[in-house]
Formats: C-alpha cells, sequence, structure tokens
C-alpha cells in the first residue's frame, strides 16, 4: 500500500509521458487530494526499461500492456481503492481510515501527521459534499 498525504493511494491505469514517448495502460498510484502520481513499484523498473527504450526507437507511442504481462489484480491487490469503484466508496473509504489514523496520530502526539490528516479529510469531505450534490 502507498500513501500519501497521510493515508491512501488510489490504483489507476493511465498513460505518462517519457519525452516524447506516451506510454498507454500504466499501471499507477494518485493521491485523491493533491493528484500526486506515480507509477506502481510492483512495474516501475519495467516501465523505466519500456520507456526508454520505446525513446530509443522513436516511437511516439507504446502500450504498457503489449510488452508486460504482469497480472492486474496481483498488481492492484495492495490498494485500499481502485478509481473503477464508485468514486462515493473510494471517497468514503478515504475519510474513514483518514479518520482511523487521526485517532492513532493523536495517540502518539505527531501534531504534524495531525495537520496533515486534518487538510486530508477536509479535502475529501469537501470532495464528499459535491458527489452528493451531483446526486
Amino acid at each position: 500500500m502507498s500513501f500519501c498525504c497521510g493515508a491512501s493511494m488510489v490504483g489507476t491505469k493511465g498513460t505518462l509521458k517519457h519525452y516524447r514517448t506516451q506510454v498507454h495502460n500504466v499501471p499507477l498510484l494518485f493521491c485523491p487530494v493533491c493528484h500526486r502520481v506515480e507509477v506502481h513499484y510492483k512495474v516501475e523498473n519495467e516501465y523505466e526499461i519500456l520507456a526508454e527504450y520505446a525513446h530509443g526507437d522513436g516511437a511516439f507511442e507504446v502500450d504498457f500492456q503489449d510488452y508486460v504481462t504482469e497480472d492486474e489484480e496481483a498488481i492492484f491487490e495492495n490498494v485500499v481503492n481502485r478509481e473503477t469503484e464508485d468514486p462515493k466508496n473510494i471517497v468514503q473509504n478515504q475519510i474513514d481510515m483518514a479518520l482511523d489514523l487521526l485517532v492513532v496520530a493523536k495517540k502518539l502526539e505527531d501534531e504534524k501527521w495531525e495537520r496533515e490528516l486534518k487538510t486530508r479529510l477536509a479535502v475529501m469531505s469537501q470532495r464528499r459534499l459535491r458527489l452528493h450534490n451531483k446526486a
């Protein structure tokens, strides 16, 4: 499980640009609060090798799935949420986890972590409100 801004990141697939080469269907983790994106650690080396070779060959586009046959379920088995899930469930899970972690941070008297978690809770609460108003 990867963490950012005090709680877990969401698993997805997406396109990354490596110089002029776009690599599609790369397993990614992203933070729903600060929107940080990183290649999933289980395929990070494969991504770097493929991106470098594709760029060296002058390819403008390459599909990660055509060259790396990792099982998608195995890659994302350790994420709490995936982008394909209902957005309301993702937000609620993120809020629940942040609340649980806030209790731990308070017991440890870690004020910095508490502030990070409260910021995350504020962002996720706003997102939950927007999703509720859309429905």
